[in-house]
C-alpha cells in the first residue's frame, strides 16, 4: 500500500507543533499567556493528506487566570500569523499551507476564537453543513487540555443523540449535489474526476459520513475522523455489508492513489487523469500498468468508480 495519508498527516501535526513551540518561545518564553490548541479538520483531521494537500484547521484559545482577553487574543493572533508566515518561507521543502477557511463564519469570522466563543456559536448557529464538517476535528497541536475540552464540546454536534431527521438528510444531499455541480472543472469527463466524480473521494466519504451523523451517537466505534476506519466500523456492526463495504473502500484506496499519482507526475495538485500521453504512462506505471496499458488503467477506473456509486446511489440517496 503506498497510501501517505496517515504519515504525512502525522508529520504536519509534528511540524506544527514544533514550529508553534518555537513561535511561543521566541515571543513569550516557555508560557503564552493564553492556551492555545490546533484543531485538524478536513484530511488533516481524518490522518489523510496527500502530496501537495493543505493542511484544514481551527484554532482556539483560552486566556490564563489573570490575563486581560484582549492581550490574551493578540498573543494568540500573533502565534497565527507568525506559525503561517515560518511554515510558508522558500526551503528544500513545500510550503504548508494552513487554511482556516471551515471556522465559524468562515473567512469573515474571526481567525482564532476562544473556546467559549466556540461553544457559543455552535449552540446557537451552528449548520447542518458545520456540524458535517466537525466529523473531522482532531486535536494535532498545543494544548492537550484544551483540545479535549473543543473534542468533549463538538461531540453532541457531530454525534447528536436523536441522529438525523429527514430534513437534516436532504440538506446534506442538497449541499453535496451543489459543491461537485459548482466545483466540477469546466470540460472534466466526470467519471474520470477522483474526487468529484460518480464513485470517486466525495462519493465514499459523505455516504461514511452520514452514516456516522445518523449513528455515531449509538455506536461508539463510527467516531473517528478517518473514512476506512469509520467504513470498517459501520461494517462491524452491520450497518453496511460486507460486500458493499469492500466496494466503497477499493474505490477510496484507488481514487486516493489516482491524485497522488497526478501530484508526482505533474507537480501539482490534480484530480482527474492527464491527458498528455507520456504523463498517463507515468500515472499508469505508478498505478502498476506497463507500457501501452493506458486504456486499461482508465477502463478499471471506471468500473471500479461505477461500482461504488451503485452502492452510494443505495446508502447515500437512498436508492433514488
Amino acid at each position: 500500500m503506498d497510501l501517505v495519508g496517515g504519515a504525512v498527516s502525522d508529520l504536519t501535526a509534528a511540524t506544527l507543533a514544533g514550529t508553534l513551540r518555537a513561535v511561543v518561545r521566541e515571543g513569550w518564553g516557555e508560557t503564552l499567556p493564553t492556551r492555545f490548541a490546533i484543531i485538524g479538520m478536513g484530511r488533516f483531521g481524518g490522518h489523510e493528506l496527500g502530496y501537495g494537500s493543505d493542511a484544514d484547521v481551527l484554532f482556539v484559545h483560552e486566556p490564563r487566570d489573570g490575563v486581560d482577553e484582549r492581550e490574551a487574543a493578540g498573543a494568540a493572533g500573533k502565534v497565527v500569523a507568525e506559525m503561517r508566515r515560518l511554515l510558508q518561507i522558500p526551503s528544500s521543502d513545500p510550503p504548508l499551507l494552513i487554511d482556516a477557511d471551515l471556522r465559524p463564519e468562515g473567512k469573515s469570522g474571526p481567525l482564532v476564537r476562544t473556546l467559549a466563543s466556540y461553544e457559543a456559536y455552535y449552540r446557537r448557529w451552528s449548520l447542518v453543513w458545520e456540524r458535517h464538517a466537525l466529523l473531522r476535528a482532531e486535536h494535532v497541536a498545543g494544548d492537550e487540555d484544551l483540545g479535549r475540552r473543543f473534542i468533549e464540546l463538538i461531540d453532541p454536534l457531530r454525534y447528536p443523540a436523536d441522529g438525523l431527521d429527514e430534513e437534516a438528510v436532504r440538506e446534506i444531499r442538497r449541499l453535496k449535489a451543489r459543491m461537485e455541480s459548482e466545483r466540477l472543472p469546466r470540460g472534466a469527463d466526470p467519471k474520470l474526476h477522483a474526487k468529484l466524480g460518480p464513485g470517486g473521494l466525495s462519493d465514499v466519504e459523505w455516504t461514511v459520513q452520514l452514516l456516522q451523523l445518523r449513528h455515531g451517537a449509538r455506536q461508539p466505534a463510527l467516531r473517528t475522523t478517518r473514512t476506512r476506519e469509520a467504513l470498517a466500523a459501520a461494517r462491524t456492526t452491520g450497518l453496511i455489508s460486507e460486500d458493499d463495504a469492500s466496494t466503497l473502500d477499493e474505490a477510496w484506496v484507488l481514487a486516493t492513489r489516482v491524485r497522488n499519482a497526478v501530484m508526482l507526475v505533474k507537480g501539482r495538485a490534480g484530480d482527474t487523469f492527464p491527458t498528455q500521453p507520456r504523463e498517463l504512462g507515468a500515472v499508469g506505471r505508478y498505478l502498476g500498468y506497463g507500457p501501452g496499458h493506458a486504456g486499461d488503467m482508465l477502463d478499471a477506473y471506471r468500473r471500479t468508480a461505477r461500482r461504488a456509486r451503485g452502492v452510494v446511489e443505495e446508502l447515500f440517496y437512498g436508492g433514488a
